[in-house]
């Protein structure tokens, strides 16, 4: 169940990375299509007007999406935000206590976000909302990495929450102390 779990988990954070890929290939071949124009205008002639339909929205899409997608692994690497300073100086049995009450509360939040998420991209699709720009993008396809890194997340606070059952650290602290241990 481990391999299972981190393969999501990687597999989520690799879409993460393409996604923002996306957004860096999408900017620079708006950048080239801009610099094609003022080359055009520059040796008299005029501007093309080249220019990637709808290049902001999808870019701010990818944007969604990459951010979504990255929610699980950083939750995993121990990149969130957390208040260690408190957490680290309480006895052990609150220690477990209240790590245990912070991964609850982050699983019921996540999964409470996925399923409105999931509701949203759902009825999108159903009644066939499209985007407003250029190129008609149907909503859900947007919503959709959304949902998805949302889902991951919900997964994430579970399995943590069931190594802190089980009396073992969550994943996310495991790879803290693991990465700033000495050598």
């Amino acid at each position: 169940m481990r391999r299972i779990l981190d393969r999501i988990y990687k597999a989520s954070e690799v879409l993460a990375a393409l996604f923002i890929v996306g957004i860096c290939l999408i900017v620079l071949v708006q950048v080239v299509f801009n610099i094609i124009d003022k080359v055009a205008v520059a040796l008299g002639a005029e501007a093309i007007g080249l220019v990637l339909p709808s290049y902001a929205e999808l870019t701010g899409n990818f944007l969604a999406a990459a951010t979504f997608f990255a929610l699980a692994g950083a939750l995993n690497h121990g990149a969130h935000i957390r208040v260690t300073l408190l957490i680290r100086n309480l006895s052990h049995s609150w220690h477990k206590l209240v790590e245990g009450w912070c991964c609850t509360m982050g699983l019921v939040m996540a999964g409470y976000f996925a399923y409105w998420s999931a509701n949203l991209a759902y009825e999108s699709w159903k009644f066939d909302d499209l985007s407003p720009g250029i190129l008609p993008i149907p909503v859900w396809i947007p919503q959709l990495p959304m949902t998805i890194g949302l889902v991951c997340l919900t997964i994430a606070f579970a399995d943590s929450l069931f190594k802190v059952l089980r009396g073992a650290e969550p994943l996310y602290v495991d790879k803290m102390t693991s990465e700033t241990a000495p050598e």
